[in-house]
Order: structure tokens, then sequence, then C-alpha cells
């Protein structure tokens, strides 16, 4: 199964819900959300995520000198974010809720 499309409609969900647990930079967002399982996951797919959402008002950024190459940009989540990332968890289990009763009526061919 391709992955990509159901991505991305849930990618803003994923990255709100990774910054909401710390602040994070994009590279670290990156591993994060592979650690977590999302193995597949393009690099310019969360940069870009990041970069809507942080002109869209629902993250802050700020820079943190690196010992080992150039600044690094943090993102946290604003007010907004949080609601917004509270609206996406609800529309998330609704979604899930539903696609639950959808596959429980599938039955495989020659079953």
């Amino acid at each position: 199964m391709d992955n990509s499309q159901v991505l991305k409609g849930v990618l803003d969900v994923a990255v709100l819900s990774v910054v909401s647990e710390q602040d994070v930079y994009g590279y670290e967002m990156v591993k994060r959300l592979r650690e977590l399982g999302l193995a597949d996951i393009a690099e310019a797919s969360v940069y870009g995520t990041l970069r809507r959402l942080y002109n869209a008002g629902e993250m802050s950024s700020y820079l943190v000198a690196s010992d080992g190459g150039p600044h690094r940009k943090y993102y946290s989540l604003t007010p907004q974010g949080f609601k917004s990332l509270k609206a996406g968890l609800a529309d998330w289990a609704s979604f899930v809720s539903a696609m639950d009763k959808v596959v429980a009526v599938a039955r495989p061919k020659g079953a």
C-alpha cells in the first residue's frame, strides 16, 4: 500500500503532535517521525509542513547556536497550534473509528 497520499492528509497532525512533546528543529523532526514508524517520510515534506504551519501562525520559531554547524531553527506550538492539534486529533479519531467499521465488514475473497 502506498502510504504517501494518506500521509499527506495527516502530516500536519503528526508534526503538531511531535512539537507538542518538545520543541524540535527540522532534521530532528524528520528523525523523530521515522523513529515513530513513518520510515518513508520525505525530508522535503516535513520541512514544507513546518514552514506552512509556521506561516499559518500555528508554530513559532527561535534560533539556537550549534557547536558543529549552522544555527538550528527550533519550532514550538503557539496557542493556535495547540487548538489545531486538538481538532486534528479529534478528526483523526473519528476517521479511525469510521475506517475500523469499514474494514470490519471486509472479507477476503475465497474465505
